[in-house]
């Protein structure tokens, strides 16, 4: 499973030299990039995705590559959760101190050359202010961790600290100490709704990105809590759980079949002009990697249009999740490699740093809590003449995708309820 934060930690490692740098060419000593023939900008283009939000341009450009990232990234583990927001977010504060030549990787790997607006701070702090209004329910905070005793210029603190409400932490030194302070941040960023990490911070630091997002959400329809019991989940065509599952008979939803996908979609309303979108296979399988390729924004906004509001008896399991782990790898294939070889971070420090780590932890709850009893009176489900049952009693995935922006703000493949 692959969302805004590590955004953020990637925009202010590149930050307000965009716009100095827009007017002025080249920079001498600095490398050309390699010429972009017609057919690979064109494939780039259709990689990057349509416009989601036609009333902010900027914002919606943002918010779909959120998509494009985060499908790359995969976690072989019975729970896998990730926040998109979380690490475009976290990616984007590296922006900040960049010079040209590695501010262009940033800019092609996260697509940000393909964005009309050249404002690209401005325009991110302002979907970030809006996925993470306080109706969301979705926390999210960046960071960036420098090795001990490094002197940050403070060109590169003032412009972060404005656009992404973050300053950056240079190390005592003290593996114990750091920890300590980190896990203290994480605390009071997300509100003590994520634990305290017991692993060790790695040897060596030049640059650390840290992500945090946390997620509770609110269905616009409550399940009634009588309802719930224990329920067989199968992990696989052998093994089977018992699981606490939510369920409604008479469930307004949204829904499609993609033959291809070999899936039933489902579409459900939380509060705050969130959705959470449903990928279940037609066959117990805990290979899902078909589904995962194809979660592009563009994908996300085409299913979003197509799926019919119809009435089902549903069943879904209560959860209540979370992720710590490195996404460094992903990056690495990312065409962001360079930054973890040799950049040019030159606008943060006189000295020579690289990027060593960029961790990421989150966590995601659902469970009956809900608005209202009833759904929405607006709501006309399609007269079937069959009963359609829609049970998410084995592994799936499933996407978060906030209405407003088109953002994607957290996919997570549920293998085994359970988790956490």
């Amino acid at each position: 499973m692959q969302a805004l934060v590590l955004f953020l930690c990637f925009a202010a490692l590149l930050g307000h030299s965009s716009c100095q740098n827009a007017a002025s060419g080249p920079e001498e000593g600095t490398e050309p990039d390699r010429s972009e023939t017609g057919e690979e900008a064109a494939a780039r283009a259709e990689a990057f995705g349509a416009e989601i939000n036609k009333k902010a341009e900027s914002s919606s450009t943002l918010g779909s590559q959120g998509g494009q990232i985060m499908s790359t990234l995969t976690w072989a583990t019975e729970l896998v959760l990730n926040s998109r927001s979380q690490l475009l977010t976290s990616t984007s504060l590296s922006l900040a101190g960049a010079e040209q030549r590695t501010e262009s990787v940033i800019h092609r790997a996260l697509y940000y050359d393909l964005i009309s607006s050249p404002d690209i701070h401005g325009t991110y702090k302002e979907l970030l202010g809006t996925v993470t209004a306080p109706q969301k329910n979705l926390k999210s905070a960046s960071r960036i961790v420098f090795e001990k005793k490094l002197r940050i210029k403070s060109s590169f603190v003032a412009p972060l600290e404005k656009s992404y409400g973050t300053r950056p932490r240079v190390l005592t030194g003290n593996p114990r100490l750091d920890l300590q302070e980190i896990n203290n941040w994480v605390q009071a960023q997300m509100k003590g709704k994520l634990a305290r990490s017991t692993k060790e911070l790695p040897d060596e630091i030049s640059v650390l990105l840290l992500g945090v997002a946390y997620f509770k959400g609110q269905w616009v329809t409550k399940f009634d809590s009588k309802k719930t019991s224990l329920e067989d989940f199968h992990l696989d065509e052998e093994r089977t759980v018992r699981v606490p599952m939510m369920s409604d008979p008479k469930a307004i939803l949204r829904y499609g079949l993609d033959s291809d996908l070999s899936c039933k979609i489902a579409q459900l309303p939380l509060t705050g002009s969130v959705s959470v979108i449903f990928f279940l296979p037609l066959k117990v399988t805990q290979n899902l990697t078909l589904i995962e390729e194809s979660l592009t924004s563009e994908f996300i906004h085409d299913i979003d249009r197509e799926l019919k509001t119809v009435q089902a008896v549903l069943t879904l399991p209560k959860l209540k999740l979370s992720y710590e782990g490195e996404v460094t790898k992903s990056l690495q294939e990312m065409k962001l490699q360079s930054l973890f070889d040799s950049p040019d971070f030159s606008k943060i420090t006189g000295k020579p740093i690289k990027l060593t780590q960029v961790e990421h932890r989150a966590g995601f709850e659902w469970n009956e809590d809900g608005a209202g009893a009833t759904p929405s009176p607006g709501l006309q489900p399609a007269h079937l003449t069959f009963l359609l049952d829609y049970h998410l009693n084995q592994p799936f995935i499933f996407v978060l995708r906030d209405t407003d922006t088109g953002a994607l703000l957290f996919i997570g493949k549920i293998l085994d309820p359970r988790g956490t």
